[in-house]
């Protein structure tokens, strides 16, 4: 026969219980079907034989009831009621299933209720609501990344110079009759020269017609003071040609008057004539006494 004060004494607070958790001011339980969290007698699931709670399960709250003629089947020994989402019509459900129950445990299971339906709607309200989210830096994953890419990026730089390589060599018949070499490496460096030479003859014909709009465009830009010291020297040279000439038309005068005089013309270009020097010269002449003596 099932007795609740024989469970408790053996359940006390001075003895064992695996869902008993003990501090210094107060005894807590860690059963989920505890009214009130706290390790007494009118609050412990297993020491009462007529017990409810209430309990969330998905977002939906659930009336948990045990009555002592479903003792005997463990099964069902809890009979489970789906509570309304309406705040007001699930206390009236809760009154109403538990109308002959104690005072205590239906004040408890409205209490519990609310405290249930309060932290919902926090919940939601959270998940609405934008936030933060923090995001762990793994350093060593990193490192690791990096290392790897790094790796990975030289193996490739070294495969495409070793291709390169095998190519101009191919190309230059290092290895004579040898063709065990990929096909598709060969193709894809015919295309890529391919490409090359057309990107070239692009380049040519776009210069070509830059050319030719740069011959057909005129423009007139104002003179510096070096070109306009340029244009005076070429105006000195011209004035200075001019004079040579009439010079020499002084010069071809002269020698047809010359001409008719009897006197025979100069050969060759007019010659200047030159300033008259004077040149002395001194003879110096041994002594009439050496000539005696001798």
């Amino acid at each position: 026969m099932h007795s609740d004060d024989i469970v408790w004494s053996m359940l006390g607070n001075r003895q064992f219980c695996s869902y008993k958790m003990t501090t210094k001011t107060q005894n807590f339980c860690r059963n989920e079907y505890n009214l009130t969290g706290l390790c007494n007698r009118s609050s412990c699931p297993l020491a009462n034989s007529q017990y409810a709670t209430v309990r969330e399960e998905k977002g939906r709250c659930y009336l948990y009831m045990k009555t002592i003629e479903r003792a005997a089947f463990p099964r069902r020994l809890w009979e489970r009621v789906l509570l309304s989402k309406n705040y007001e019509k699930a206390l009236e459900e809760i009154d109403e299933n538990l109308i002959y129950w104690p005072r205590f445990i239906r004040h408890k299971c409205k209490q519990r209720f609310t405290k249930i339906t309060q932290y919902l709607i926090r919940i939601r309200k959270l998940t609405l609501k934008r936030q933060r989210k923090l995001v762990p830096l793994r350093r060593k994953i990193e490192r690791r990344e990096n290392r790897r890419e790094e790796k990975a990026l030289i193996a490739a730089q070294l495969d495409n110079a070793i291709e390169k390589e095998l190519l101009e060599r191919l190309k230059q018949d290092t290895y004579g009759d040898i063709y065990n070499f990929p096909i598709h490496a060969f193709d894809k460096a015919l295309q890529q020269q391919d490409a090359e030479s057309e990107s070239d003859s692009d380049a040519e014909r776009e210069e070509d017609d830059d050319d030719d709009e740069d011959v057909d465009k005129r423009e007139f830009v104002e003179a510096e003071d070096s070109e306009l010291s340029d244009f005076e020297d070429m105006d000195k040279l011209e004035t200075s040609s001019e004079e040579e000439q009439e010079e020499e038309e002084e010069v071809e005068k002269k020698a047809s008057n010359s001409r008719w005089k009897g006197k025979t013309p100069l050969k060759g270009p007019a010659r200047r004539k030159r300033p008259h020097i004077e040149i002395e010269y001194e003879e110096e002449t041994e002594p009439s006494t050496k000539t005696k003596a001798a």
